[in-house]
């Protein structure tokens, strides 16, 4: 059962904590050693680890059209409307996001800009394993093809059939995805990352994982760009007396089930709300198809925190610094300008988590364990790079070239000093 503390209580490291998460660590030896092996034998050890791992044979790794068709019809109309709808939301605000160039010109000649170009070709990772995920494909795809990707490449681990799940397929042809391959895990990352016969290497890889995938992404990375480090999945809300208990609960659990090592947190300022919430999460777990998962979680990372008003509250909030925020409070427009670290973050008793994982139109790729602090959410930025470009005329060059030559010699660099006045010598010539 979920464990209910008092704020005055408990000490402060025991708030923080969050046990049981993921050290990447134990899973590194394994991931370089695979990493190594798929670049030495490329799609004959990404097929070879498929079979070791997800239990399947397969011996064309890139989905065919045909299957991506028969998926469209599988799924229904009514899911592909559904998918519509929630491209239509992720790429409207994700649309906002684009930025422009920009370039400063100077009385003197002196020209300055900033170039932002999208990496050419980007490859997304889409789990697979105990649930499908068409919303990650939208989510990880769609800021790509804004920020105008040209080529955007998917992996999936398929099942033991060698399929991948229909809804996976349906949200990938109307993301706009054009290469697909049955690969998981870590061998998929470093095909990515690398480069086989059939899966040309990536400028960045995005997509969340298992422990496997996270190491791996962390070992390429530098060789190629890469998102962020995702962990276990988390909520925290905050919650006043006005909350409505049920509502909490089945929130807590919306993120409690994803996973065993994810973490739900409640920080009231009413106990009889908190302990409300408390029974209601025991009842709803009864019923819950993955609840032995989500009772674990509930179990070993779940919390209601009692404090003594909004402001401690926040407090808390700021320090854990959650992936997902609810503010389920009187006014939470007002709560939410005091908070500070959050991945994202919902606002009032209509705004369920949920709505943000599939359909609301912000990223569901979010900063995890506290990270938030630093972090941001995946968007169009992950998938540019800027550039800067100088062009001096020979006025500029000449009225500031002793002083760059001057700060160029005060760092013991007589060669980029020289390259300045070789050519203010040759202007002082032609002067003469």
């Amino acid at each position: 059962m979920i464990k209910i503390y008092n704020s005055s209580e408990i000490d402060k490291s025991e708030i923080l904590s969050r046990s049981g998460q993921t050290d990447l660590e134990k899973a590194e030896k394994t991931v370089r050693e695979i990493i190594s092996d798929v670049r030495a034998r490329g799609d004959v050890a990404v097929k070879d680890y498929t079979l070791r791992f997800d239990g399947c044979d397969i011996s064309d790794m890139r989905v065919t059209e045909k299957e991506i068709d028969e998926a469209f019809v599988k799924v229904g109309d009514y899911f592909i409307d559904t998918l519509k709808a929630a491209a239509a939301n992720i790429s409207e605000y994700h649309l906002k996001q684009k930025r422009a160039g920009f370039e400063i010109k100077r009385p003197d000649g002196t020209v300055l800009g900033q170039r932002i170009l999208p990496v050419r070709r980007a490859g997304v990772y889409v789990p697979g394993g105990t649930a499908a995920y068409p919303s990650t494909v939208l989510m990880d795809v769609i800021p790509a093809v804004v920020a105008g990707v040209e080529e955007v490449v998917m992996v999936t681990p398929p099942d033991k059939n060698g399929r991948i799940k229909d809804e996976i397929l349906a949200a990938a042809r109307i993301a706009g995805v054009k290469e697909i391959y049955k690969a998981g895990g870590a061998q998929a990352v470093a095909a990515l990352a690398y480069g086989t016969e059939s899966i040309k290497r990536v400028d960045k890889i995005v997509g969340p994982g298992n422990i496997y995938v996270a190491a791996a992404k962390k070992a390429v990375s530098g060789d190629v760009g890469i998102d962020m480090f995702a962990g276990p999945s988390e909520i925290l809300i905050i919650a006043d007396g006005t909350a409505v208990p049920d509502y909490l609960a089945a929130d807590l659990l919306s993120q409690a089930e994803h996973d065993r090592l994810a973490s739900a947190v409640l920080v009231c300022t009413d106990e009889s709300v908190a302990k409300k919430t408390a029974e209601c999460i025991r009842k709803r777990l009864e019923k819950l198809p993955r609840r032995e998962i989500a009772a674990q979680s509930v179990e070993n990372n779940g919390k209601i925190i009692i404090v003594g008003d909004i402001d401690e509250a926040v407090d808390i909030s700021d320090a854990l610094a959650p992936e997902h925020l609810e503010i389920m409070t009187a006014d939470p427009e007002s709560v939410l300008r005091k908070v500070r670290n959050a991945g994202s973050v919902f606002l009032g008793r209509w705004s369920p988590e949920p709505i943000g994982d599939y359909f609301a139109g912000p990223n569901h790729t979010l900063p995890t364990s506290g990270t938030a602090r630093f972090s941001s959410p995946l968007g169009v930025d992950d998938f540019v790079k800027r550039s800067s470009y100088i062009c001096y005329s020979r006025e500029a060059l000449y009225k500031n070239g002793e002083r760059v030559a001057d700060f160029a010699r005060r760092e013991g660099l007589d060669a980029h000093a020289q390259s300045i006045e070789v050519r203010l010598k040759d202007i002082d010539g032609e002067e003469k």
